[in-house]
């Protein structure tokens, strides 16, 4: 008797799962695959979410002041949005002296610049055993500065800019340029040699002319915004994206290149704009080894040039146009 009744307990519950399961064949099986495609995708998407925020470490970023904004916006972006577990250090010693060391051992993965790296440059880069990649992130425009209580120096021509800071130029006080104007010594200033504005400003502008002895150059381009917003008869030179953000503090001179006074700003220092004489590329350069080495390094490369002009025109940069921003993430792409 017990074994009989133990039978029919084990038939009856086997019954009962047949039954459950043919009944469930119907609407449950397609609820169940949709389940499972659901949650495959999700989690597959899940695994890349979780493979993507497992990336930690640092990423140590220095060189130029001009380009200090844009990349201190893309790497607070990336830490709060992409990679929490990522720490991204932007400094910002300037062009020349972050280079010297971005170009050591164990140097920095990335060198802000505001001008194209020199051979020198390239050259001991290759005594280190890596080529940089250089990475275009944008357009500045070189922009001219004044008090904003000066009202004669308002435009000045492309000749003008240079007679005023360079040696040779014959220029001392406002009167000089125009007898109209005030009998006022001009206070000259603009940043010192560690930054590729300057490099920039003397190669292209002043077109290796001596630049005048007596011009203040500064380190820091807050401290250039004072001085010349402080002083009435100043004049100084910095990127677009610094005036743009203290346009409360100074004023910018419109140049007359040839054809009628240009006003700095996202339109006219586009590129082939009409203040292209003043326009310029900045760049980035990555080290590609440390692109190789760490997935940090190279996640973030990646995301600097997909989200660079996001953030271009809020920092004072003109974008660039997409095609180029595409050629440049096939090469980063390309490093792993």
């Amino acid at each position: 008797m017990k074994l009989k009744k133990y039978l029919l307990l084990v038939a009856a519950a086997v019954m009962a799962i047949v039954l459950a399961a043919c009944g469930g064949s119907g609407d449950s099986t397609e609820d169940a695959s949709a389940g499972e495609s659901a949650a495959g995708a999700n989690g597959e998407e899940t695994s890349e979410t979780e493979a993507e925020a497992d990336l930690e470490g640092s990423v140590v970023i220095d060189g130029s002041g001009t380009v200090y904004p844009l990349m201190a916006r893309l790497a607070e972006e990336y830490m709060i949005n992409e990679q929490p577990q990522v720490s991204v250090e932007v400094s910002r010693a300037g062009t020349s002296a972050g280079f010297e060391r971005f170009l050591q051992e164990d140097g920095t993965d990335f060198n802000n610049a505001s001008r194209p790296i020199k051979d020198e440059e390239l050259a001991k880069a290759e005594e280190l055993g890596f080529e940089p990649m250089e990475m275009k992130l944008a357009l500045d425009g070189l922009t001219i500065v004044i008090n904003p209580e000066n009202d004669w120096a308002t435009e000045l021509t492309e000749q003008q800019v240079k007679d005023i800071f360079t040696a040779d130029g014959g220029v001392t006080t406002w009167s000089d340029i125009n007898p109209d104007w005030p009998d006022k010594e001009i206070e000259k200033v603009g940043p010192n040699e560690n930054h590729g504005t300057y490099e920039f400003f003397y190669e292209n502008i002043l077109e290796e002319q001596d630049l005048d002895p007596n011009a203040n150059l500064q380190q820091e381009y807050s401290t250039l915004v004072n001085l010349v917003a402080e002083d009435k008869n100043a004049i100084g030179f910095f990127g677009y994206g610094y005036y743009d953000s203290n346009k409360d503090s100074v004023k910018a001179v419109s140049i007359d290149f040839g054809d009628g006074p240009v006003e700095p700003s996202l339109d006219t220092i586009a590129e082939d704009g009409p203040y292209a004489n003043f326009t310029r590329p900045v760049f980035t350069y990555l080290n590609p080894d440390m692109a190789k080495e760490k997935a940090q390094v190279h996640d973030y490369a990646l995301y600097v040039m997909e989200s660079v002009n996001d953030f271009a025109g809020e920092t004072g940069f003109a974008p660039l146009p997409e095609e180029e921003i595409q050629a440049q993430l096939e090469e980063i792409e390309a490093l792993n």
